[in-house]
């Protein structure tokens, strides 16, 4: 018995309360809006979403008992492994839906891209923490050349979503590491002087994305087809909805990818405004206590760490509720903690750990 308290004790020790009960507020919120969004197949979606998260849940608690310094020793071997498997896509990978993103190893398929979306943010803090003593121009450019390095890879995939996720992550641990503004202005810039070549290299498919987004109606039962009907239901659940289980555009089988990536329009035609205001509270109670970790964090490379993960959960919300809403082209990442699926999740609930890691490890970290 003392055992099994010694265990459980272990466990709650390394909880960061408070970001434990935004996350499973907003799971709450994500097993109701999958349920709605799948009732038509029974319980199945649902069971398996269960699943998910207790899986999802175990490499958190994981993760969270784990200090930051070993997690910092992880940091190189993930990144050349993370590295050395998008080789081995671009190479050998399987090609589903004419994106090749998979390499299967045997029994499994894996997508090594998951893997780059917390072996970056490790990477490149893991760098800054190094030179933290010396850091010049040079340092800058080579966090940079990191950072392109797999997002090169990723784009030939073709996979816009995560490149851009994993391209906010490591952005984001370049500025915290304090990237110079008139670098920030002058790299808009040319980003801006860039962008006519960029619309040469898209592909099709992403070239079509970005002018369904200036007029959806020039394609309503092709490319327009998503954002039409996802901006109906949310314009359809009013002030306080149609209520759950009551969404007319969700259950008649209007809004596609329901339970995925356009879940939001599920959630906001069942519950309006008001409860869309909640769920930016939620979002924004966990991007506050993640912030406030990354500022109370004793080592830079704590403190790039939390920070960057923080923002990426922005982005990750960001983005989503963007694209559903119609003023993001549709690039495909998910509504955090919300939408169904387990690869997503299990990578949200790493960097929930990490997060948790760095808070309650916080006093035993030497500056």
């Amino acid at each position: 018995m003392k055992a099994i308290k010694r265990f459980l004790h272990g466990i709650v020790a390394h909880l960061d309360m408070p970001l434990l009960l935004i996350v499973l507020a907003l799971m709450t919120v994500g097993l109701m809006t999958v349920f709605s969004a799948t009732s038509s197949d029974g319980f199945d979606k649902l069971d398996k979403q269960l699943i998910n998260m207790a899986v999802a849940s175990a490499f958190m608690l994981l993760i969270a008992r784990t200090p930051p310094q070993t997690l910092m020793r992880f940091a190189v071997p993930l990144y050349v492994v993370g590295v050395a498997l998008l080789l081995g896509v671009a190479l050998f990978g399987v090609v589903v839906n004419g994106s090749r993103r998979w390499l299967s190893l045997g029994i499994i398929r894996i997508q090594p891209s998951e893997i780059m979306k917390i072996a970056m943010p490790l990477m490149l803090a893991w760098y800054f923490h190094k030179h933290e003593a010396m850091l010049k121009a040079r340092h800058f450019v080579i966090a940079c050349v990191i950072l392109l390095l797999p997002i090169a890879f990723i784009l030939k995939q073709p996979d816009l979503g995560t490149s851009l996720l994993i391209a906010a992550a490591g952005f984001f641990v370049i500025f915290l590491a304090g990237l110079p503004w008139k670098v920030i202005f002058g790299l808009a810039a040319a980003v801006g002087a860039a962008l006519p070549l960029v619309w040469t290299l898209m592909h099709d498919y992403q070239r079509r994305r970005v002018m369904t987004l200036i007029d959806p109606t020039s394609d309503p039962l092709g490319a327009g087809y998503h954002i039409i009907q996802s901006t109906i239901a949310i314009g359809s659940g009013g002030g306080v909805g149609k209520g759950y289980l009551g969404g007319s555009q969700t259950h008649l089988e209007f809004i596609p990818e329901k339970h995925t990536d356009f879940i939001f329009a599920v959630f906001s035609e069942e519950w309006g405004l008001l409860g869309n205001g909640v769920l930016l509270l939620l979002f924004t109670l966990l991007i506050g206590r993640g912030l406030m970790i990354a500022a109370s964090a004793p080592t830079l490379f704590s403190r790039l760490l939390a920070g960057a993960i923080t923002l990426v959960f922005f982005i990750y919300a960001f983005v989503n509720m963007g694209m559903v809403s119609g003023i993001l082209p549709v690039v495909g990442v998910p509504l955090p903690f919300i939408s169904y699926g387990g690869t997503a999740l299990v990578t949200l609930m790493l960097g929930i750990g990490i997060l948790m890691s760095i808070q309650t490890h916080r006093m035993l970290v030497k500056k």
